[in-house]
């Protein structure tokens, strides 16, 4: 029986391509923009690694403002960093 494929991600900070279960996904739904640790929330995705040096150049790059296509303000950007070192 063939090995089943696992779906790829890139993270949108250091752009690697890894298996999706190795990142954790930013969702943007209707409610705004929030760290999906389930994965299964509705919305745009974005994925970033576990790295923590992505998790610091995530404000730097302005990586959300290029992953949905929209302005993300500071305070959102805070927000995410400190649920993703959670």
């Amino acid at each position: 029986m063939p090995k089943k494929k696992q779906p790829q991600r890139m993270c949108i900070v250091c752009g690697e391509i890894k298996d999706k279960k190795l990142l954790r996904r930013i969702v943007n739904s209707p409610s705004g923009i929030h760290y999906d640790p389930t994965g299964r929330m509705n919305g745009r995705g974005a994925y970033i690694c576990d790295q923590p040096e992505c998790a610091v150049n995530l404000k730097k790059k302005r990586a959300l403002d290029r992953a949905f296509s929209m302005k993300v303000g500071e305070e959102v950007y805070q927000e995410v960093i400190k649920e993703l070192s959670e």
